[in-house]
C-alpha cells in the first residue's frame, strides 16, 4: 500500500469537530466536478490512492475514470462497504422490507421473508456475498486492490461475535476479486484478536491512531502495545483529533510506530494535502 491514503469525507460533508464546516463543504461538493477537481490536485501532489466509502455519487466519480483511462489507468481506490447512511436513509424512506427488495439481488427476498430471522443468521454469509457484489459495482474496471469492510459492520460483527463472517469475507474477496480484504474498526486490538482467532493473519486493519486517545477503544496504552507487538498491516485514521491536533505533531506520534503502513487523511485544498502529503513522507519513512 501507499503510505499516504486520500480520503473522502470532505467530499460528503463529515466534519467531526464542526457541523458549520460540514455545511460548507456540502454546499462546495454538491457538483461532481467539484470532487473530480480536488482527486486531480491530489493526484499532481503524487498521491495515488484515494480510499473511498460506497456513496451512490461516487459510481459517478468512477465512471468517469473509466471514462478517461489515460489519466487514471494506474489509479487505485480502496472501497470502504457497506455505506452505512444509504441503507439507512432507505430504511428512513422504504422501511426495513422495501430496503431488502431494493437492495437485495435476486430470488433471496422471497427465502428470508419465508425463514425470518433464523434464515438471515442462517444464510449471513450468502447475504453477505451479494450484498458486497452490489456494493462493488460501481467500481468495475477500476482498479481496487483493497476493499475494506465499514467499521459500523465490523464492530457490530464483533459485538454479535459472529466471527465466521470475517473469514468468509476475507476468502470471498480473495477469491472472487482477487484483491486483499481490509477492515475498519473502533476497537483495533479486540479485532485483531478475532482476526486471530479465526486464522486471518497480518491482516490490514484502518483504525484511529492519534496522540490523544481519541475514538481509540481501550485506550492509547493498549493501541501503542499492539503497535509494538503484534503482525498486521495498520492504517491510522482520524490522525488529527477531528482537529484538535496540529499536522506536525500527529504526524510526529505516528512516526513513533514504524510498524504504521499508510495514513488515511481528508482535505479540500491542495496546499493542504501537499503539506499533510509532505510531512507523512518526511517523518514516517526516515
Amino acid at each position: 500500500m501507499d503510505k499516504v491514503l486520500f480520503g473522502d469525507n470532505q467530499f460528503f460533508a463529515v466534519n467531526h469537530l464542526s457541523d458549520e464546516k460540514s455545511r460548507a463543504q456540502a454546499i462546495r461538493f454538491k457538483d461532481d466536478s467539484a470532487i473530480i477537481r480536488v482527486l486531480d490536485q491530489a493526484m499532481e501532489t503524487g498521491i495515488n490512492t484515494f480510499m473511498c466509502t460506497t456513496h451512490d455519487r461516487i459510481a459517478n466519480i468512477t465512471e468517469h475514470m473509466r471514462n478517461n483511462p489515460e489519466k487514471y489507468g494506474n489509479f487505485n481506490i480502496f472501497p470502504c462497504m457497506p455505506y452505512a447512511h444509504k441503507y439507512a436513509n432507505a430504511v428512513t424512506d422504504l422501511g426495513i422490507v422495501g430496503t431488502i427488495k431494493q437492495y437485495v439481488p435476486g430470488n433471496i427476498f422471497s427465502t428470508f421473508t419465508k425463514g425470518g430471522v433464523a434464515f438471515l443468521r442462517k444464510d449471513f454469509i450468502g447475504l453477505m456475498e451479494l450484498l458486497v457484489d452490489a456494493e462493488l459495482k460501481m467500481f468495475k474496471g477500476i482498479n481496487t486492490p483493497v476493499i475494506f469492510i465499514q467499521n459500523v459492520v465490523v464492530d457490530m460483527i464483533l459485538g454479535l461475535r459472529m466471527l465466521e463472517v470475517f473469514k468468509a469475507y476475507d476468502s470471498y474477496i480473495r477469491k472472487k476479486y482477487n484483491c486483499e480484504p481490509g477492515y475498519i474498526t473502533m476497537n483495533m486490538p479486540a479485532l485483531y484478536d478475532a482476526l486471530s482467532s479465526v486464522g486471518i493473519n497480518n491482516p490490514i486493519i484502518c483504525s484511529s491512531i492519534n496522540k490523544l486517545g481519541f475514538r481509540m477503544s481501550g485506550g492509547k496504552e493498549i493501541y501503542e502495545k499492539y503497535l509494538a507487538e503484534k503482525q498486521f498491516r495498520p492504517i491510522a485514521m482520524q490522525v488529527l483529533a477531528a482537529g484538535a491536533l496540529k499536522p506536525k505533531e500527529a504526524i510526529e506520534y505516528l512516526g513513533k510506530f514504524p510498524k504504521i503502513e499508510s495514513v488515511l487523511f481528508g482535505a479540500s485544498s491542495k496546499n493542504h494535502i501537499q503539506e499533510t502529503k509532505y510531512l507523512i513522507e518526511k517523518i514516517m519513512t526516515n
